[in-house]
Parts: structure tokens; C-alpha cells; sequence
């Protein structure tokens, strides 16, 4: 049966629509959207209700590939190296080290289980190793939780570095299934190889990003997004071409880019952000109508324990191993051990060797898929309640701020902080005049109750304003606060 181009868009068009209504009604319950995405997907496919048979798996591949070098350049965006800076080497280490290990333990205990040959039970441990945590911050940011000891910004980094290491794994184990007579000290060379140009590359393009768009002054706003799509793409591919991880080069470019002024910052991430999530749903959608259930079935019983050793074993092991070189609670590690989400990053991996022909690589999309499946529904709805139970949660009232200047790409030291006051508090019926605050300070506007109040030395503060506040260092912030919410 041949699809118009009419037929095609229709269909993404409604899959599109019912995966965005299902995840507003759902997520409200915790359930994490990529399994409702998945849902629509698999619902939608050969065996379900929409009956449109998929099994493409070049497309799947590539769809994934290219959605996965928008989803972590728009990651690598909001990373604030600031709050990233401290946490760096942790980040890394488990970025790394714990996805090796976690590859390692898999492996073993699948060959055990399985009837694997080493190899074949090494290449499923590197398919499930590296995290996805998408779907932990959309229900910590939904649920307003944050997390004690710098555990948020370590969980975003590992999760934004961490794929480049399970990509190499993935393709190395893959090159020695299909070339037997190749040695795997052959291997270590490129990945010292691919790391250090794919590293290179990505500061290179960073700085080349932030200088171009700042030096380029189009005519037309609408083009700072194809240009910066443009040279995100070359990035990827470019490093490639010259043996390098794209991954990681796309990647480290967005961190160092984010992290820069350039012009109409805020609406190139807020571009990126909404491209995110569209090639998210895109890329969920294509590997749900990828599935077969009826072929899920048969692997039940092994995909549930590989799955239940790689959350309760494999995992914490290596975070343990980890982030012992770091000084953590054992709180923090048994959360970042519980915050080892697998999402559609292995399910995508799942595809190389399918496509490199290696035998039983379609029984290793399907216990892999199962494993996702289960580490999602397990560990994405219990996020809260675990941290909540270690004692780690905390309200993230951190404050919405806005650099002054980024849209025009020059540096400046002064922000606008949003402060929303409490219902009772000491500055609570006093007039702006009379709080002293620092000289350098000024509320600029107050939101009361929906209604903005133009503020002057004789403005009463009221229970809950909201204030905006231009402050030019974070000590002047923390003075303000302490005036303000003390």
C-alpha cells in the first residue's frame, strides 16, 4: 500500500496531537511522557488499533540519530556552567566510568543469562548503559522539587555526556561482532581518538557559534534559527567525517554556547527547547510503531531480570564505584543510583546492529525495549517519593532571571530577578523607601495579583507580590533576599 505525501502528514499531524493530549492528561499522574509517547506509538502500529506497519529500522536510526544531536544541543543550552562547575569532574566520572562499568556488569550477567556469547551479552550491557533524564526533570519541574547537594545539575550533566561513551561501546562491541579477526586493542586507540577531536571540535564550533551569530547581523530575526540549525548540523557531521564523536562535539558547542551572550539569546533556546521536544515525540513515536509487541512476549521472563539487575545492581555499583573518588552522602549515590532512567537513547542504539546484521539483534531490540519500558515505569513515577524518603527534596524557588543584554550580545553584570514574597515576612506593609536596600538595587515592577504596579518610594508591599528586581552580582541577590523574604 504507497502513502501520499497528504496521507503521511495527516497521520503524524493526529499522532502528534494525541501524544500531546495523552501527556497533559496523564502526566499529571507522574507517568513519565516518553511511555505515553511510546503508547501512541505502539497503539498506532501493526498490532494496535491504527494498524500502519513500520519496520524500517535505517529510518528509525536515522530519525533518532538526528533527534538526539537536537536534543542534547538544546540540553547543553540550559546547562548553566556555573551550577556545572562544581560538579564537573563527578558529572564526567560518571559519565564515563559508571557507563562502562554499568556495560560491563550487564554484560556478564546477560551472557550468564542469555546463553550470549561474551561479546553478544558485552554489546546489550552497552546498549542499556548510558541514562536519559528527559523524563526525571519534566516531572521535578512539573512538581516544583528540587534536590539538595548539587544532585540536579550532576544528573544533567551525566545524562547530556554520557551518550557519546554508550555510542562507542555500542558500535565497538558491533565492529567485532561482524569482524571476528579484529582485536579489541584495536579499539582503544579510536576512542581516545573520537573523544579528543569530538572534545576539540565542540570548543571550536562553540566560540565559532557564539562569533558568528554576533558578527553575521542578518535582516531577518527568522534566520538566527536556521543558521544556528545549520552549523549545529555541521558539527555533527563534520565530526564524524574526521573520526571524531559528533555526539560529544554537539554537545560540549551548545554548553560553551549557552553559556556566552550572543543576540536573541533567549529566543534561539526557546526555539531549541520547542525543537526538543518535538523531535523527543518524533523519535518516541517512530520506535513505538517500530515495536511488536507479540515478539516482546517471548523475552518477558529474561528482559524483567536483565532489567531488574541493571536498576538494583549494575547501577548502583557503578555509581558507588564512581562517586567514591567525590564526597557524597550515601543518600546522594543511592539517588543518583535510583535516577538510572534508560530512555529512547537505547532503543535507538538497539538499531545498529540490527543493521550491521549481527545474530540475534532482533532479540536484543526487544529486551531492550522491555528494559526501557520497565526502568521508566519503575523508577520515572517513583522520583519524588525516593527523594522525598532520603531526605533529599526541597522546593526549587530558585528565581526566574534575566540577563540584561544577552538579546543584543553585549556583556553585562545586571539582572532582572524574579521574587515572589511570602505571606508573612518582615518587609510585608512597608514602604519600598523604608527597606534600605542596597543602592545598586532596584524593583522595576510588581506584579500584584495579575495587575502590575509601576513601584515608588511610597509603594506598600503586599502578601505574594511578585517582584522584579535589577540586581548586578549574585552577593547583592542574596542581600536582597535576606531584606525581601527574611
Amino acid at each position: 500500500m504507497k502513502f501520499t505525501v497528504e496521507d503521511i502528514l495527516f497521520g503524524v499531524s493526529v499522532l502528534l496531537f494525541l501524544s500531546i493530549l495523552v501527556s497533559k492528561s496523564l502526566g499529571r499522574l507522574g507517568v513519565p511522557a516518553l511511555v505515553l509517547f511510546l503508547g501512541v506509538g505502539i497503539l498506532a502500529g501493526s498490532e494496535g488499533v491504527g494498524g500502519i506497519y513500520f519496520d524500517d529500522s535505517q529510518t528509525a536510526q536515522s530519525l533518532g540519530t538526528l533527534a538526539l544531536t537536537l536534543i542534547l544541543f538544546s540540553g547543553g543550552m540550559d546547562t548553566r556552567w556555573q551550577s556545572t562547575k562544581p560538579v564537573l569532574w563527578r558529572g564526567i566520572t560518571l559519565s564515563t566510568l559508571g557507563v562502562f562499568i554499568t556495560a560491563m556488569l550487564v554484560g556478564i550477567f546477560a551472557t550468564y543469562v542469555l546463553n550470549f556469547s561474551l561479546l553478544e551479552g558485552l554489546l546489550l550491557g552497552a546498549i542499556v548503559s548510558s541514562t536519559d533524564a528527559a523524563a526525571v526533570f519534566s516531572i521535578l519541574r512539573a512538581r516544583n522539587i528540587g534536590l539538595k547537594n548539587n544532585l540536579r545539575p550532576t544528573l544533567e550533566l551525566e545524562s547530556g555526556s554520557n551518550d557519546p561513551m554508550a555510542y562507542f561501546l555500542t558500535i565497538s562491541f558491533t565492529f567485532l561482532l561482524t569482524n571476528p579477526e579484529a582485536s579489541l586493542w584495536q579499539l582503544l586507540p579510536m576512542f581516545f581518538l573520537q573523544m579528543s577531536i569530538g572534545a576539540v571540535m565542540g570548543v571550536i564550533m562553540g566560540y565559532v557559534m557564539a562569533w558568528t551569530i554576533n558578527k553575521i547581523k542578518l535582516e531577518q530575526e527568522g534566520l538566527y534559527p536556521a543558521l544556528t540549525l545549520a552549523m549545529v548540523l555541521f558539527t555533527f557531521a563534520f565530526t564524524n567525517l574526521i573520526s571524531g564523536n559528533g555526539f560529544l562535539a554537539v554537545y560540549t558547542a551548545a554548553v560553551i554556547l549557552g553559556n556566552k551572550n550572543f543576540i536573541h539569546k533567549r529566543s534561539l533556546t526557546r526555539f531549541y527547547d520547542g525543537i526538543a521536544w518535538l523531535m523527543q515525540i518524533l523519535m518516541f513515536l517512530t520506535l513505538g510503531l517500530l515495536v511488536f509487541p507479540s515478539q516482546i512476549l517471548p523475552v518477558l521472563g529474561v528482559g524483567l531480570m536483565i532489567s531488574l539487575f541493571l536498576i538494583f545492581v549494575a547501577r548502583p555499583v557503578s555509581v558507588f564505584i564512581s562517586m567514591f573518588f567525590f564526597k557524597s552522602t550515601l543518600q546522594d549515590k543511592v539517588y543518583v543510583s535510583w535516577v538510572g532512567l534508560r530512555g529512547a537513547v537505547p532503543i535507538v542504539f538497539a538499531t545498529y546492529p540490527m543493521l550491521a546484521g549481527v545474530e540475534r539483534s532482533g532479540m536484543m531490540f526487544n529486551i531492550v525495549f522491555f528494559i526501557v519500558l520497565t526502568s521508566v515505569m519503575l523508577q520515572g513515577t517513583t522520583l519524588k517519593v525516593v527523594a522525598d524518603w532520603l531526605g533529599l527534596s526541597e522546593v526549587d524557588d530558585s528565581p526566574r532571571r534575566l540577563q540584561l543584554g544577552e538579546e543584543l550580545g553585549y556583556n553585562s553584570r545586571n539582572e532582572l530577578v524574579e521574587l515572589q514574597l511570602p505571606a508573612h515576612g518582615a518587609s510585608i506593609g512597608k514602604s519600598l523607601v523604608n527597606l534600605q536596600l542596597p543602592k545598586t538595587s532596584l524593583i522595576v515592577l510588581i506584579d500584584r495579583g495579575g495587575k502590575f504596579v509601576t513601584p515608588n518610594g511610597a509603594t506598600m508591599l503586599e502578601p505574594h507580590d511578585k517582584l522584579m528586581v535589577m540586581v548586578d552580582s549574585e552577593e547583592e541577590l542574596q542581600r536582597v533576599k535576606a531584606i525581601l523574604l527574611g
